[in-house]
């Protein structure tokens, strides 16, 4: 089943997101991931105000500058910075720091976080988590 999506005309998002962003962190709960680090790959998905697709107007383009939109440069340099602060025993852990950092933007409405171990096993591409959360949900805490 596809995952629910964060680009909506009707609710004026549009669909900003960085793929596949491969890192070194030091994540894990056993020793041996304490003492060394892997491979993860981050997938950043948000869903973020569309200043060209609000409901019941003309579809429009918007001013062609960088500070009216969210910069997924930035998105991807706030996942290297939480990888790089130091080891994190879950990757759920992981993907809501994350997450938290994405929200912390008024204009990011939702964001969808995976982080995936890519070594974990020797069978399998990856092993990981996919979250999900919303600005009201970020707002509560």
């Amino acid at each position: 089943m596809d995952a629910p999506r964060i680009a909506s005309a009707a609710q004026a998002l549009r669909h900003v997101f960085v793929r596949d962003l491969v890192l070194t962190a030091s994540v894990g709960v056993h020793p041996h991931e304490h003492a060394a680090p892997q491979r993860v790959r981050i997938n950043i998905d948000v869903g973020v105000e569309d200043d060209g697709a609000r409901p019941l107007s003309r579809v429009r383009v918007g001013r062609d500058e960088l500070s009216r939109v969210v910069d997924y440069g930035k998105l991807a340099a706030a996942a290297r910075a939480i990888v790089a602060a130091g080891h994190v025993r879950l990757v759920e852990t992981l993907a809501e720091r994350i997450a938290e950092a994405c929200l912390q933007d008024p204009r990011v409405h939702i964001a969808r976080i995976r982080v995936e171990k890519l070594d974990i096993f020797a069978d399998a591409a990856a092993a990981g988590v996919e979250i999900e959360r919303r600005q009201a949900d970020f707002s509560t805490h």
